[in-house]
């Protein structure tokens, strides 16, 4: 090893703070990492430098030590290579423990540093399944049934993928940890034993049902509770109903996506239901009342007289339920005023008759339009 002054390996005074000294170890440690820098001997060397310094300098009896007899003080230590205890070099893991969260961090996770069981048990996958409702339907709350395809627990081995009174015996590779050490370089990795999968043992007799998987596919029969007020897009989580876990791990949740169908009649806006009804022009001059359709069945809606069309009337609490509450939106009614395209003769008497009352110009009203729009013009 190089005899490089380990201040100013790690680029601190000789004053520093334990605090000091350890943010400039993060800093050279994850800036020289082989994982960083794969096939650099060099920032290996480096690497190695900045963690026998930090052993030193993190360790206040080794450090007045070397403050005193400088590399001297160590002569005689034996170093032998990086353990976590012991007389040996600092553990260059535990300060990634500390940047990235600690034992059980992603950190650890990816060099191996957890249990074997932790990393055998895995959560089975969330499903999503789209279900197609009528407005009516989301307005009332209803129930229905979906049917889908997951991966459940194997009925005949219950999950275990043996069969019924076989037995396992421990993995003679990994020695039941589910797990081999490899070498990559600096340091070594876990990863699962390729001859159990990760499970530690070895199943004498798979489950001829399932094929030694413990799970099997199968299609799922279940009755979901739609309640008033969803609208597309609502998700409804049934727990516990996706797919199976992986040794003895959890299954996963079924999520339903809903998908409010368009509606002849209403458009949707929020809570708010719009709806456009055609009206007779005698009604719309004389007033009179109507019957409107809602969702709930009929409505009442007086028109007064003299309405234009284009008009829009508010029927309160005939909207949508709220899911946040107990109230309602409302229904707009705009009112399209109809013309008849055919008169009879008597209806056209009539007609002209209340022309001449009202004191109507017999011309077009477009001619007398641009008769009074002239003086625009000259």
């Amino acid at each position: 090893m190089s005899q490089e002054d380990y201040y100013k390996l790690l680029g601190v005074e000789r004053d520093a703070s334990s605090e000091q000294i350890k943010k400039a170890y993060r800093k050279k440690a994850i800036e020289f990492h082989p994982d960083k820098n794969p096939n650099n001997p060099e920032a290996e060397e480096q690497f190695k430098q900045v963690s026998e310094a930090y052993e030193v300098l993190s360790n206040p009896e080794k450090r007045t030590a070397y403050d005193r007899y400088g590399h001297a003080a160590f002569s005689q230590s034996g170093r032998g290579g990086y353990t976590s205890s012991g007389g040996g070099f600092h553990d260059p893991f535990d300060i990634f423990r500390e940047v990235f969260g600690g034992s059980g961090s992603v950190f650890e996770e990816f060099f191996g540093r957890n249990s074997s069981t932790q990393n055998r048990v895995q959560r089975g996958a969330d499903l999503r399944y789209d279900l197609e409702i009528s407005l009516e339907e989301a307005a009332q709350g209803t129930e229905k049934e979906v049917q889908y395809r997951r991966y459940a627990a194997c009925e005949v081995c219950k999950g275990s993928g043996a069969e019924p009174e076989s037995q396992s015996t421990t993995c003679s590779l990994c020695n039941g940890t589910g797990q081999v050490i490899s070498s990559k370089g600096f340091f070594s990795v876990r990863q699962a034993c390729p001859q159990c999968q990760g499970q530690g043992t070895i199943i004498e007799k798979p489950c001829t049902q399932c094929h030694g998987k413990g799970r099997q596919l199968e299609t799922n029969k279940l009755s979901v509770k739609i309640p008033a007020g969803v609208e597309t897009g609502s998700k409804l989580r049934s727990s516990g109903n996706g797919e199976a876990g992986l040794f003895g791990g959890p299954s996963g949740d079924l999520y339903v996506v809903l998908h409010v169908k368009e509606h002849d009649i209403f458009e949707r806006h929020a809570n708010d239901l719009y709806c456009d009804i055609p009206i007779k022009f005698t009604l719309a001059a004389l007033g009179g009342t109507i019957e409107v359709p809602t969702l709930s069945g009929k409505a009442s809606l007086k028109i007064p007289a003299g309405t234009q069309s284009g008009t829009v009337f508010r029927l309160r609490n005939h909207g949508m339920p709220s899911l946040k509450g107990h109230h309602k939106g409302d229904q707009l009614v705009r009112v399209d005023i109809e013309v008849p395209q055919k008169l009879n003769h008597e209806q056209r008497k009539h007609l002209e008759a209340f022309a001449l009352a009202s004191g109507d110009a017999h011309e077009p009203l477009s001619k007398s339009f641009f008769e009074k729009a002239k003086r625009f013009f000259e």
